[in-house]
């Protein structure tokens, strides 16, 4: 699964303003060179630090242990520590409640719940949107393990919504296994099956119309394959309820890649199956259909440029297609023809698409993401991307134009349900609007807002929020959204947050955590660059493979679009990104290192010519390349911020946040690059690394981790940007 899940929404930019000074700084922990040369292609490349690799070994996890202490001492010493917990701890602990992930089953409703000052959400079943105090908690993962390390990775009811099956994984990990629990009295009934979820392909499933069994990824179970292939060739299989998981009847797999990642969906008339593979994290897929006999046919294969498809109601197949169409087409497959003809529906379909290209990019789904793209029984819901906010679009069967619901400006949305009829539920936020959720009749073509809808413990409606235009380096203009208090005026203290990759959109979302920063008058900015998808697939293979750099040049250009036009300067900048925009990070500061001020980097990619061998990296080959190929090699290596730091420079102050059990990003990509910049930085600037043990990648963390991240944040931004914390009026 992607590195990009979690990139740490959580983690604010710090309430920020300029020091005349820093202060001395303790030397850090002594760190051992042990030379290692790689050839790649016949070029030598040196590694000091290949042994911060073996988290195994006892001489790595001292030096863990050491760093850890030596950023705890410096972290705790700063100034307003305490101040910045208060008010930290005050709005992320505040008892206010907020849902996700809301489904409908036969009249039933089941979200997720999330109640501070509880660690994580918890699962609860209600039968009316209209009425939340008769709401009953069906699973609490806070109950059976009360350090909130255990959490709930996705879960799915049944198709009459007696019961519902949900993926726990503990400690950050993602490995997940399935428990069925009675939807009445949420106790655990059936067996467990092992092993349906993993940090690096995922996990999906969906019951048999009967709710007797369901279908689901299965993973290598030990034994089976050499364990550093158990997390890998995930395929499809079919489970009874009442029986062993190991007599479970294979589907689908055999020939599917290593790196394959799977979603499943079943007709709840026919039976039918759709089974979505997607090889690795590149956005190639292949697209199956069972019939109700049995037998599978193939009706798409990788690089088809087929990327989504799902059931209508009729058992027709919805695809989304970016064939002679980089923003994304609909197109209607039929499957009342002969298995032999699926292949021709489509063909005819591509060339007579149901709802064509448009100007705006139809935003896809996967990773058990609420779906994108919704058939009800006469209508067609679409998820349309405009560069960053997005917004639903409705369409009759035969795809023409209907009123749509009513959305908040510059906004998100997501979270599409069908109900009853035509009728859905979904979701909307803004930067200075909490998720609000709706319920739209298509009968009377209203939207009304729910009771699902999120309460503020802050309030943001006095942040300006414009949306400017950077240019970067070959001309192409960069979208930069621009949050501004009213107490700001003149250059001032700015966070600039990025990410760039995976064909990710960064959508405008509510965090009520930027209150710290609004109070203190700083800007926060968010800069949607190539490598998203927020301009379609075009946008995306812009920032990837060997373009990746162009992601690294928005960035900057970003960057100095905002110095440039008065909203700060390179000491009142702070740069901030977690996972893929962890590399961003590291990239900016290796190429950049006057830029900005401070950098905050998260579970991040750093080593780009080792990242391929730890156990999601062969996932993350179609996004950045392999070194095999001498072009790819070519390219990371002249952006691998581990390999492009040089001794004697002047870099910024750094602080990388890692999780022990991380899936996604092996935590030894922020040791080493720890390791490396704290030998060659001569700013005197402290390089922090901190490791939390029991934590992962970041998504499914605890909410006193999350709060002491926040606060080590800020409280490092705090005194490196000169922050005097103001009492708030």
């Amino acid at each position: 699964m992607t590195i990009h899940h979690a990139f740490l929404t959580f983690l604010i930019a710090g309430v920020i303003t300029v020091l005349s000074s820093h202060p001395n700084v303790a030397q850090p922990p002594a760190t051992r060179t042990s030379p290692t040369v790689d050839t790649y292609h016949g070029i030598d490349v040196a590694d000091d630090y290949r042994w911060l690799e073996d988290w195994n070994d006892a001489e790595v996890q001292r030096w863990s242990e050491d760093q850890n202490a030596y950023a705890r001492e410096f972290l705790d010493a700063l100034p307003g520590v305490d101040a910045i917990r208060r008010r930290v701890t005050e709005i992320m602990s505040a008892r206010l409640d907020s849902y996700g992930g809301v489904r409908f089953a036969a009249g039933r409703y089941f979200a997720m719940k999330n109640q501070p000052p509880k660690e994580q959400p918890f699962l609860i079943t209600f039968d009316s949107l209209d009425d939340l105090n008769q709401a009953r908690t069906l699973f609490d993962p806070n109950q059976v393990d009360s350090e909130g390390t255990t959490s709930v990775d996705w879960f799915e009811p049944s198709p009459d919504g007696s019961l519902v099956a949900i993926s726990l994984s503990s400690g950050g990990s993602e490995v997940g296994d399935v428990s069925v629990f009675d939807s009445t009295s949420g106790e655990r009934v059936f067996e467990i099956v092992p092993r349906v979820n993993s940090g690096t392909a995922g996990g999906d499933l969906a019951w048999a119309p009967d709710g007797k069994g369901f279908y689901y990824t299965r993973h290598p179970r030990p034994g089976e394959r050499p364990e550093v292939d158990l997390n890998f060739y995930q395929q499809l299989y079919y489970h009874q309820l009442g029986t062993d998981s190991a007599e479970d009847r294979f589907e689908l797999g055999t020939d599917f890649p290593r790196i394959a990642e799977i979603e499943v969906e079943v007709h709840a008339e026919t039976g039918n199956v759709l089974c979505n593979v997607q090889n690795g994290d590149g956005g190639e897929f292949a697209h199956y259909l069972r019939r109700s006999d049995g037998t599978w046919t193939q009706f798409s294969r990788f690089g088809d440029k087929l990327v989504q498809a799902t059931f209508e109601p009729s058992g027709d197949i919805l695809a989304i297609t970016r064939e002679a169409a980089p923003r994304g087409k609909i197109v209607r497959i039929s499957t009342v023809t002969s298995k032999g003809a699926l292949t021709e529906s489509l063909t005819q379909s591509l060339t007579e698409p149901l709802i064509p290209e448009g100007d705006d990019t139809i935003v896809t789904s996967f990773y058990r993401a609420p779906p994108s793209l919704v058939a009800t029984d006469n209508r067609i819901y679409v998820t349309y991307q405009l560069g960053g906010p997005s917004e639903i679009r409705v369409y009759d069967r035969d795809g023409n134009t209907l009123p749509k619901p009513t959305q908040l400006p510059i906004s998100s949305v997501g979270g599409l349900e069908p109900l009853t009829g035509d009728d859905i539920l979904f979701y909307n936020s803004s930067y200075v609007d909490p998720t609000l959720w709706f319920h739209y009749d298509a009968s009377s073509e209203t939207t009304t807002q729910t009771p699902l809808s999120s309460k503020s413990p802050v309030d943001l409606s006095d942040v300006r929020v414009t949306r400017k235009f950077a240019v970067s380096k070959d001309g192409t203009k960069v979208p930069v959204n621009i949050m501004r208090p009213a107490s700001a005026n003149g250059p001032g203290p700015c966070v600039l947050y990025g990410y760039g990759g995976y064909g990710i959109n960064l959508t405008p979302r509510f965090n009520a955590s930027n209150k710290v920063l609004f109070e203190q008058g700083v800007t926060y900015v968010v800069a949607n660059l190539r490598g998203g998808g927020e301009y379609g697939e075009a946008w995306h293979l812009d920032g990837n493979l060997t373009k990746k750099q162009n992601v690294f040049d928005d960035f900057y250009a970003a960057a100095r679009y905002l110095i440039d036009n008065g909203y700060t300067t390179s000491d009142q900048l702070a740069i901030m990104g977690g996972s893929n925009g962890g590399l961003l990070m590291g990239a900016t500061l290796t190429q950049h290192p006057d830029l900005a001020r401070c950098v905050v980097s998260s579970v991040g990619i750093y080593d780009m010519l080792r990242v391929e061998l730890s156990p999601n990296g062969s996932f993350n080959i179609p996004e950045f390349g392999t070194v095999k190929n001498p072009d790819h090699f070519n390219a990371m290596r002249a952006y691998s911020p581990f390999h492009n730091v040089k001794d004697g420079t002047d870099y910024p102050a750094v602080i990388f946040f890692t999780g022990a059990n991380d899936p996604r990003v092996d935590p030894m990509q922020s040791r080493k690059m720890t390791a490396r910049l704290q030998a060659a930085s001569t700013s005197g600037l402290p390089v922090l690394l901190r490791t939390s043990a029991n934590a992962g990648h970041g998504g499914d963390s605890g909410l006193s981790q999350k709060i002491e991240q926040v606060v080590d944040t800020c409280a490092f931004l705090f005194h490196h940007l000169g922050v005097k914390v103001q009492r708030p009026q």
